[in-house]
């Protein structure tokens, strides 16, 4: 409710694209199903972020661990090419 007030980015001297990704493994107590996330920092900036259930109940808490990381590669790949289209 606040479409003046904008988003601070502050200068960190790169523009370094980070990830950080995490999943619990069967915390859904009505399917059994894990959720994971991820968040992505381009020059220390928070750029975007994601939770949700994992759509395929994991076998074991590695097996959720590496569907959150692939997750966040995606994205990381993602942010790559957009920051290569804009130079």
């Amino acid at each position: 409710m606040t479409p003046g007030e904008g988003l601070l980015f502050s200068n960190n001297n790169h523009l370094r694209i980070e990830a950080f990704t995490y999943a619990n493994w069967a915390r859904a107590p009505d399917d059994m199903s894990s959720t994971s996330g991820h968040y992505t920092y381009i020059g220390g900036n928070q750029v975007t972020w994601e939770s949700k259930k994992q759509s395929v109940v994991a076998r074991s808490t590695a097996e959720a661990k590496y569907r959150a990381m692939a997750q966040g590669v995606c994205e990381l790949l993602w942010l790559k090419k957009l920051m290569q289209e804009f130079g």
